[in-house]
Order: structure tokens, then C-alpha cells, then sequence
């Protein structure tokens, strides 16, 4: 406890490789808080920073964390193909109004092996002018994999952006059916 009797907030992580990349796994006692794409170097480095920032705390590393345990599972038998949904407790601090809307409603109603256009997303949280502020969201979505970013595509089926990189994208709707494997 803090010196005002109220429970510090505890941030737990670790890096796991993945068929994409290390992956950084961010949590909370509330939940998974963060997934950061390419986690070596100073790329880990830059996203504890801004974490340590974001929540008042710094980041432990804690691979065998209970705080991570179900998260970590998770994450390995999607990317071994085990696993096509996310049941996980997630923390949304890092991210508030329309953004996180707009990502609640990619997380429950995108499903794996599928895309949604940018436009059509924004009309399912009643904002159909909004296309380019869910390219926003997206781009600001700190649960990237497990709140499905990759699976929103631009209009007449363009892949888009990518905060992980287009690559990244093209790897993960392979993974899930929806492009075919690249061929090296």
C-alpha cells in the first residue's frame, strides 16, 4: 500500500517470441494493458518508458507473473494456431472516448479469419463520417493482436496501415485464412 492506504499500481511484463516477432506483454492488475510489436532493444526500451509514464509506475519484468500466465498462453496457441479468440481480462487505461469504442466494438464484433473496412466501422459505433478517425484509433490501439487492428482494411480490400509494419499485417491475416502464405 501507499503512503494513502490505497494499493500501488503494479506493471508486469515480458517478451515472447512469436511467429511475428517478439511480442511485449504489458499487465495490470485489471488486465492486459499492452502488446508491443518488435520488442528488442530500444523498442522495449521506448514502450516501458512511455508506460512507466502513462501509468505512474515502472514496468517490472516478470515472465513467470501470474499477472501474465493466462495472456502468455493465450498468445503462443494463436500463434500456433491453436487459438482463434482472445478470452483475456483487459485494462483499457491507455486509451479512452471514441478510440476505445471503436476498439471494443473490433474486439467483439471482428471475428478471426475476417477484415472490416475502416468505413464499416465507423458506422458500427454510429460515426459513419469517421473512417479516417478509426485509421486513428487504430494506430493508437495499445492491444495490438488481441484487439484485432490488422483485421481493418482499407475500402476495395487494400491492407493499409500498420502500426507493426504492412508486413506484420500480411503475416497475421495469413495466420488467421485470409491472405495466402507468402511464399518466402
Amino acid at each position: 500500500m501507499d503512503s494513502h492506504g490505497q494499493y500501488a499500481q503494479q506493471v508486469v511484463w515480458t517478451v515472447v517470441d512469436t511467429g511475428i516477432g517478439p511480442l511485449l506483454l504489458a499487465a495490470t492488475r485489471d488486465g492486459l494493458v499492452n502488446v508491443v510489436f518488435h520488442a528488442t532493444g530500444t523498442t522495449r526500451e521506448r514502450a516501458l518508458e512511455r508506460l512507466a509514464a502513462r501509468l505512474g509506475t515502472d514496468p517490472v519484468e516478470a515472465p513467470g507473473s501470474p499477472l501474465l500466465a493466462e495472456a502468455i498462453r493465450q498468445v503462443t496457441a494463436y500463434f500456433a494456431g491453436a487459438r482463434r479468440d482472445f478470452d483475456l481480462s483487459l485494462d483499457w487505461s491507455l486509451i479512452s472516448g471514441f478510440n476505445r469504442e471503436v476498439l471494443r466494438e473490433l474486439a467483439s464484433g471482428v471475428p478471426y479469419g475476417s477484415v472490416v473496412g475502416y468505413g464499416d466501422l465507423a458506422s458500427r459505433v454510429g460515426q459513419p463520417a469517421a473512417a479516417q478517425a478509426v485509421g486513428m484509433a487504430m494506430g493508437a490501439n495499445p492491444l495490438p493482436v488481441v484487439v484485432p487492428c490488422h483485421r481493418v482494411v482499407e475500402s476495395g480490400g487494400r491492407l493499409g496501415g500498420f502500426g507493426g509494419g504492412v508486413d506484420t499485417k500480411r503475416q497475421l491475416l495469413a495466420l488467421e485464412g485470409v491472405l495466402p502464405e507468402p511464399l518466402f
